[in-house]
């Protein structure tokens, strides 16, 4: 299941770069975020069961996802043209990572603590540096392309 959403956030980037640049940032932001809302829609109606909470019984915060999915893919549109999707992707998860570890440390949002330890901390620097070297390659073929 990661894998596959990591292939659809390639995807999505990709043709957010494509798209972006011939019709406009706004323009391929409204219509990504537009056709994935439809299809969500569509998919809850037809196929998701009724559950004892709606969206307006549960913890306003958890809605907030919701509020940051079309900045996000605004700014997505803007970087993927910019830095390329490989490392607009891998930006994302060092972020995600991140985060979650901190929500893990400190116990967040009701979770259990899970404390720093030397391999997590070590999983986020070969990450980071994963990025820095992924980034610098970018940078070197635009180079010698020019």
């Amino acid at each position: 299941m990661s894998c596959l959403n990591l292939s659809k956030a390639t995807d999505q980037n990709f043709c957010e770069r494509v798209l972006g640049s011939k019709v406009g940032v706004f323009r391929c932001a409204f219509l990504t975020f537009s056709v994935g809302a439809l299809i969500t829609g569509l998919l809850i109606f037809y196929f998701e069961p009724r559950h004892a909470l709606t969206l307006l019984d549960v913890p306003k915060w958890q809605l907030l996802g919701a509020m940051c999915g079309v900045p996000y893919i605004v700014i997505m549109v803007f970087v993927v043209q910019r830095i390329g999707t490989a490392v607009a992707t891998v930006a994302v998860i060092f972020g995600q990572l991140f985060m979650s570890m901190l929500i893990d440390n400190f116990g967040w949002l009701g979770n259990d603590v899970i404390a720093f330890s030397p391999s997590r901390i070590g999983a986020v620097i070969c990450l980071g540096i994963a990025l820095y070297f992924i980034h610098a390659s970018g940078k070197d073929t635009a180079k010698t392309e020019s």
